[in-house]
């Protein structure tokens, strides 16, 4: 049996923190995922080896423990050891004996399937993890031992991203996502926000197959909008108006979410004021029947082309100010 690098697995630094390890391992679970890669043998490898070494990496103890052996094992290596020849049994009884990290069951972090729902019983985690971990140290095959507990048990919680529109978090919206084979209509609350938990109780991962269910939690990530810019449960536009309206007062009609609307604009508007419109904006996530305020920035817009008459009134209009008339 030969030392795993899980470090190398996931492409990350020894230093790596919780956050750099959590993104390694999602970007490659995507790209090795069964769903995306049906039949292929090597990508179902790999997989299961990018999970086995989030398992131990994504867990503070666990990741104290394999620290441990590393070091252990390098100053073996440097000694004249050979691959094969490590002692990982006088190892781990000196490792507790020392006052090293017990292994102990915990919750499998992985964000789509248990290794061992994708691929069956008998899957499991390597020789190399049972050795260190122990069969207590597994998420999956580990815990079949004590089947009579599981069956008690919490089931285990999936956690995904979703992405939705502004104009779904304005309105709420319906989704229809698959979960270990099952199809679920999902609906996602008028005013969520980026970092929303959306909870739908009860339809994630069994303890094991026939038990009780976790929950799947989907995670709100809101697409920018061209026209508004979002900021807590207020929204944030430019509207254009012309130079006569600025000057003398009149309406400008204001796109919102679910309209449009007139804007009274008082005479003498500089380019760059900002109405605000109560009540135009993002519905309130717990209090839907609220909603937050739409600021409007006006921005003055100048003719382009001028007629002949118009430039001489132009002129005569600066003269009337005290401007000079600099015009070749």
């Amino acid at each position: 049996m030969e030392y795993k690098d899980y470090y190398q697995v996931l492409g990350v630094s020894k230093n790596a923190d919780e956050k750099e390890i959590k993104k390694a391992y999602r970007k490659l679970a995507r790209q090795f995922h069964p769903d995306v890669n049906p039949n292929d043998k090597t990508a179902e490898a790999k997989f299961k080896e990018i999970n086995e070494a989030y398992e131990v990496l994504g867990d503070a103890e666990k990741r104290r423990k394999y620290d441990e052996l590393g070091q252990s094992f390098q100053r073996w290596q440097q000694t004249g050891g050979q691959a094969g020849g490590f002692d990982w049994n006088q190892w781990a009884a000196s490792n507790q004996a020392a006052g090293g990290p017990v292994s102990r069951t915990g919750s499998f972090r992985v964000e789509y399937q248990d290794v061992d729902d994708l691929f069956g019983s008998g899957s499991g985690f390597s020789d190399f993890f049972q050795q260190i971990f122990g069969q207590a140290g597994t998420s999956g095959a580990g815990r079949r031992a004590g089947a009579g507990r599981q069956a008690a048990a919490a089931g285990r919680d999936l956690e995904e991203e979703l992405t939705v529109t502004l104009e779904e978090a304005f309105q709420g919206a319906q989704r229809l996502l698959e979960v270990d084979g099952r199809r679920l209509e999902v609906k996602i609350p008028a005013g969520v926000k980026t970092g929303s938990r959306v909870r739908v109780a009860g339809e994630g991962l069994p303890v094991r197959r026939g038990g009780q269910r976790g929950d799947v939690y989907l995670r709100i990530q809101v697409l920018p909008h061209p026209t508004f810019e979002r900021r807590d449960d207020d929204l944030h536009t430019e509207a254009p108006v012309d130079m006569f309206t600025a000057l003398l007062g009149g309406e400008v009609q204001v796109p919102t979410l679910s309209g449009t609307v007139v804007l009274r604009v008082p005479a003498g508007t500089q380019s760059g004021r900002s109405f605000r419109l109560a009540g135009q904006g993002m519905p309130k996530l717990r209090v839907p029947n609220e909603r937050g305020d739409l600021y409007v920035k006006l921005q003055v817009r100048l003719p382009e082309k001028l007629g002949d008459q118009e430039r001489q009134l132009v002129r005569q209009w600066a003269a009337l100010r005290g401007i000079t008339d600099q015009s070749p």
